[in-house]
């Protein structure tokens, strides 16, 4: 890491505003700069796990019934890798390793059915509109609780749902109205190879490794990346938009979020030092009244 931690006084309640951001700064740096190579092997050696399930199963080496919630698994753990390196977080533009935070972003985000632009750039806006009714790509998966949520999130994987304008929005928000053209060719690729799949006697395969596993994936990736560290979805400033919380299946169950408003605050530290990062910034973040539950 590449800071010593500032000593923190007995009262922050006397500081002002500046001298707090000093604080939270200089801690936020020890936690940042340094290659998060534990995203790069996530990436490949989940990608790997998922690849090697699809002849392992059409050999009858591995059963289906017991590669399918490895399949789940695999496409839920996608997603993390890919928003380290639509952070730069792997390698800031103009290094010599940013070909490995691109490599990383592209390699594994077409599992979910999504390029990686299109991830990077939604989620930009997520974080510079974070709870805004009207520019938050996802404000639609704002509710009143658990099981709302659910409901809200499966609701918003229809054709015509307010989630996919959004999408559309931030892209033209952003100039990039030909990653449309790219996203509905990995749709169409997607269900192409599900068919083929399919017409070659491997229907259940298409279904249990790949289309089911991704829609549940997908409901869970929104549940705990999205509704759970932002819920209620109403507060707007910076050091309330987000929110740390304590979840019944853990950090690692919530996959890192319980710790989510160190990476809105500081979306330069890597995931897996976010509740070091936390803990240490905490009395800094109960003077900025922040909304911080009891982990």
């Amino acid at each position: 890491m590449n800071a010593q931690s500032p000593i923190l006084p007995a009262d922050l309640s006397q500081l002002s505003d500046g001298e707090l951001r000093k604080l939270e700064n200089g801690i936020a740096r020890k936690y940042s700069g340094k290659l998060p190579w534990i995203a790069v092997v996530w990436a490949f050696g989940n990608l790997a796990a998922w690849l090697s399930l699809w002849p392992l199963v059409m050999l009858d080496i591995l059963p289906l019934w017991a590669a399918f919630p490895i399949a789940v698994i695999n496409m839920a753990l996608v997603y993390l890798p890919t928003h380290e390196a639509q952070h730069d977080i792997i390698a800031r533009p103009g290094t010599k390793l940013r070909w490995l935070n691109e490599l990383v972003g592209h390699a594994t985000s077409w599992m979910i059915v999504l390029p990686f632009q299109v991830l990077r750039i939604t989620h930009l806006d997520h974080h510079r509109h974070t709870n805004d009714p009207e520019k938050d790509v996802d404000i639609t998966s704002q509710a009143s609780g658990p099981w709302h949520a659910l409901a809200r999130i499966i609701r918003q994987r229809q054709p015509n749902a307010k989630r996919n304008r959004d999408y559309m929005e931030s892209l033209a928000r952003n100039g990039r109205l030909d990653l449309i053209v790219v996203s509905l060719a990995y749709k169409i690729g997607f269900i192409a190879v599900l068919a083929v799949l399919a017409w070659n006697g491997f229907a259940l395969e298409a279904l249990f490794l790949w289309w089911l596993p991704y829609h549940i994936a997908i409901t869970y990736i929104v549940f705990f990346l999205s509704w759970a560290p932002h819920h209620p979805g109403t507060h707007q400033t910076r050091y309330t938009n987000t929110r740390s919380w304590k979840s019944t299946v853990g950090n690692i169950g919530s996959m890192g979020m319980q710790f989510h408003i160190v990476h809105h605050l500081h979306p330069y530290i890597p995931l897996h030092l976010t509740p070091a990062a936390y803990r240490e910034m905490r009395p800094i973040l109960e003077a900025r009244g922040c909304r911080l539950g009891d982990n």
